[in-house]
């Protein structure tokens, strides 16, 4: 006998069999065993989850001579009729090849006629989305109000293509993505029946790469299997099988991005091209392993969110410190617009060196993601007092930043200047000879306002979030007793800073570090206004000159 594939072989015969589809496999259950059988039924969802497997156990067991918890016998007579596909109860028809009006007139013909054997004459029209507009329009009668011993079952993978007046006559079932632990309980179950060896970690990986398909799965096993055949399948089976690439090469990877290797990077690629890896996979594949960092930075219990060992969450978890979540955001919008890029791609390897050399290099480019990300550089090298920036580096960037969002105002990053310019919008501003005006105010405010000038920077990177992009434009300035100010210069920046939740969270985190219980007030610069004032303290500035000063409340 010939070699039958495993997503064949073991197809489900019964609901029992189906995995993952609970909350369908339970309705209809009930349904046969309470006899409220519907007359059509839509099953919706992604390539093999199971919608034509549920349909053909559906149709035995509503013609199943003794059902046995709402599942089919599979023993008696009209069962194993229906499971060889010689019974005239139940059709199967492929929608993709008759999608015509004249196949429709024929099953409006053949519904006149009773079953010969059984309740039911069961339709199954796999891929209905393919039927043409007028193949719809001849089922819509029939699909309303069908013979009582009638039952439609459409299964597609495009619903968004079937009409409303269709919808609207179906009880419409939407069949999920199949978790990996599902998929993987399932692979273990059939590698032991089949007598295959397989290691835990492979298995695990080919559940992945199915993305949610029980079909995929089974078929990717298949493959990996025949081409090791004898041999214990390992996770190195797997990745050279399926020309994958192992998550220490993207780690690697990674690490020398963020230390601008950009050599190393192109050799590392050089070396999966030699390999025979599949470039669109690798770059699938450290686009999930990007999203996993970022989901790590970001969510509270990511731990329980990341299947994955002990071992690669302490390797992410020391990754995840050395990135921002703005700089990690890029990372996945590059990596996510060459994934499109590649489909029709006819030099797959040099658009992702391009987009290496985008990482490593991100003076290279002029759009904002590129432009913030070398400006939050700047200001960790600053803070740190690792490196001093000349005025024109920070002026080089204040002109792209302005090239690339229109109306954006020249400005030093947030921290890089003195006490006195602050974050933002300060000094920048004056026009050239002017001196900047002096305003005194009280001993205590001045401290508390240095103190929250000097760390704004950091401040504002730690708050992260929405915080961190609509406070890189923001200036401090006094707002009285135990108060501070921040001042936006954009709507849009302003409208997120005036929230009181994020209001809130900057005065826990003051309150939390510093141990000051400072308030905060926001509002929004205004067209033309200067900001560069230098505060001094009242006392200081009466001894240095003899002359009435304004004192700032």
């Amino acid at each position: 006998m010939s070699y039958t594939a495993l997503y064949r072989k073991w197809r489900p015969a019964a609901f029992a069999d189906v995995k993952g589809q609970d909350h369908i496999v339970q309705t209809l259950k009930n349904q046969i065993e309470a006899e409220r059988i519907g007359h059509a039924y839509l099953f919706c969802g992604t390539r093999g989850t199971g919608k034509t497997s549920i349909a053909k156990i559906f149709a035995r067991a509503v013609n199943c001579e003794h059902p046995v918890d709402g599942s089919p016998c599979n023993e008696c007579e009209l069962c194993r009729g229906i499971a060889q596909g010689s019974s005239m109860n139940v059709v199967e028809i492929d929608a993709a090849s008759n999608n015509g009006v004249e196949n429709i007139r024929e099953i409006r013909e053949q519904v006149q006629y009773p079953p010969t054997e059984g309740k039911y004459r069961v339709y199954i029209i796999d891929e209905v989305h393919m039927l043409s507009t007028g193949a719809f329009n001849a089922l819509l009668k029939t699909l309303e109000e069908p013979p009582s011993y009638v039952i439609f079952i459409l299964a597609t993978t495009e619903v968004n293509k079937i009409p409303i007046t269709v919808l609207s006559r179906c009880q419409r079932y939407d069949f999920k993505r199949i978790s990996a632990e599902t998929l993987g309980a399932r692979l273990r179950e059939l590698t032991k029946a089949e007598g295959i060896e397989a290691e835990e970690r492979a298995l695990a990986y080919v559940a992945k790469a199915a993305d949610g398909s029980m079909r995929d799965a089974l078929s990717l096993l298949d493959q990996c299997v025949a081409f090791h055949y004898g041999d214990c399948l390992t996770y190195d089976n797997v990745l050279e099988v399926l020309g994958a690439v192992d998550s220490s090469i993207f780690s690697e990877l990674l690490r020398a991005v963020f230390a601008k290797e950009t050599s190393f990077c192109i050799r590392k690629l050089e070396e999966m091209v030699v390999q025979g890896r599949e470039l669109g996979q690798f770059v699938t594949d450290f686009i999930w392993y990007l999203r996993n960092l970022l989901i790590l930075k970001t969510a509270e219990d990511a731990e329980n969110m990341l299947d994955m060992s002990e071992d690669n969450l302490r390797q992410l978890r020391e990754e995840a410190k050395m990135i921002d979540e703005d700089t990690l955001m890029r990372f996945i919008r590059v990596f996510s617009d060459l994934s499109s890029q590649l489909r029709y791609a006819s030099q797959k390897r040099v658009l992702i060196e391009m987009a290496l050399i985008r990482l490593t290099k991100p003076q290279m480019e002029q759009n904002l993601d590129s432009v913030l990300q070398r400006l939050g550089e700047l200001e960790e090298r600053i803070e740190e007092g690792n490196a001093a920036v000349s005025p024109e580096v920070i002026q080089s960037l204040a002109v792209q930043l302005g090239q690339t969002v229109p109306g954006a105002l020249p400005s030093s990053p947030a921290g890089a200047g003195s006490a006195e310019t602050s974050v933002g919008f300060g000094a920048g501003n004056q026009p050239a000879g002017k001196t900047a005006p002096k305003v005194a105010i009280p001993k205590a405010q001045l401290e508390d306002l240095n103190l929250i000038r000097r760390d704004w920077g950091k401040i504002v990177r730690e708050l992260g979030g929405a915080i961190r992009p609509a406070f890189r434009e923001t200036i401090v300035e006094p707002g009285g007793e135990s108060c501070l100010c921040v001042v936006f210069s954009s709507e849009d920046s302003y409208a997120i800073g005036s929230r009181p939740t994020v209001i809130g969270a900057l005065e826990d985190y003051v309150q939390e570090h510093y141990g000051k219980e400072l308030y905060f007030k926001v509002r929004k610069r205004e067209t033309g206004e200067q900001m560069n004032q230098i505060y001094v303290s009242d006392e200081e500035l009466k001894n240095a000159v003899h002359m009435e000063i304004e004192v700032e409340d």
